[in-house]
């Protein structure tokens, strides 16, 4: 499973990142794709990178980065989330569609738009089609949240074809669709961040134990509703902040609010779900934070340290 989160700074800047949830490691590094770099898209011929150097958390096949979550250089950010059981892709290419494989569907999002308008108005063209890029990596059922400066969508391909979501809470997590978890937010209304007054019943006078009392009813398990409910409380009530140092710590603050712990939550094989990384961007520096379950220690990865306009991936 996993758990995405969009934000703003005082500034104007975004925050983009995501939790990746899994049993073991898939051998992800960060992967830097510069501007001269080209691929051959599954349906759509050689392509270029037309909204600038792209950087994010990725693995690497037949010379393409698979993205996990990446963002180019002018701002347009994306994560893609496990979404068993509601993605359905096209079997095949759709006449008079604009065909995008599933696999590279990131990869082709941050290397073609710098906005989220401009995604949004290309998908109502678009066909997300169930095709892997070899046999050893298999098409993952995905939902994508992208972000950029001033909003963020939610992309679904089911079997009602594309549905675009405007993205009012700014986070994603997994099933059911992010229409539902929208719906089950109201049932969240009565929480509040405040210290609550004293309250009399009779004669009884009471005050709250301390702070938090008007939270109770917010859930703390790792099920996909409950942590959707619980990273949009988060993000909607941190402060906002100016520094990147305090945006960075917001990010990873309210990750780390949803983060899973290994033996606390078993798949249906009997492994162990835990946060495999958390990593996340930063629009003002172009910078690519990350930990891992391992090393929670935070590590980052700064375009501006890499040749951007060479042809060669570049893995750190």
């Amino acid at each position: 499973m996993c758990t995405g989160v969009r934000f703003i700074d005082n500034n104007g800047g975004m925050y983009f990142g995501r939790n990746l949830d899994w049993s073991v490691p898939y051998g992800q590094k960060v992967v830097i794709t510069p501007r001269g770099y080209k691929y051959n898209s599954a349906f759509l011929g050689e392509m270029s990178m037309r909204g600038g150097a792209i950087i994010g958390m990725a693995i690497v096949a037949e010379n393409t980065p698979l993205y996990f979550d990446c963002a180019n250089e002018s701002g347009l950010a994306i994560a893609g989330l496990n979404f068993p059981g509601y993605a359905q892709y096209a079997e095949t290419a759709v006449d008079g569609k604009t065909n995008v494989a599933a696999y590279e569907f990131p990869l082709w999002v941050v290397a073609n738009f710098t906005t989220v308008a401009e995604v949004e108005k290309a998908l109502k063209e678009v066909a997300i089609v169930a095709k892997p890029i070899n046999e050893q990596y298999p098409v993952s059922q995905l939902h994508w949240i992208i972000g950029d400066v001033k909003r963020s969508i939610v992309v679904e391909y089911t079997a009602n074809g594309m549905e675009i979501f405007q993205n009012d809470v700014d986070i994603l997590t997994n099933q059911p669709g992010y229409g539902w978890h929208q719906e089950n937010l109201r049932n969240y209304m009565n929480l509040f961040a405040q210290m609550p007054k004293e309250v009399k019943w009779g004669k009884a006078k009471m005050m709250a134990f301390g702070s938090g009392s008007l939270m109770r009813g917010l859930p703390g398990d790792y099920y996909s509703p409950s942590r959707f409910v619980r990273v949009a409380y988060l993000n909607t009530h941190y402060p906002v902040k100016s520094t990147e140092e305090e945006n960075v710590s917001r990010l990873f603050h309210t990750l780390t609010g949803v983060a899973m712990i290994d033996g606390a939550a078993q798949m249906a094989d009997g492994a162990c779900e835990k946060t495999i990384y958390t990593g996340g961007y930063s629009t003002t520096t172009k910078t690519y934070y990350y930990n891992t379950y391992e090393d929670p220690a935070i590590q980052k990865v700064a375009m501006g340290d890499y040749n951007l306009d060479s042809a060669d991936l570049v893995q750190v």
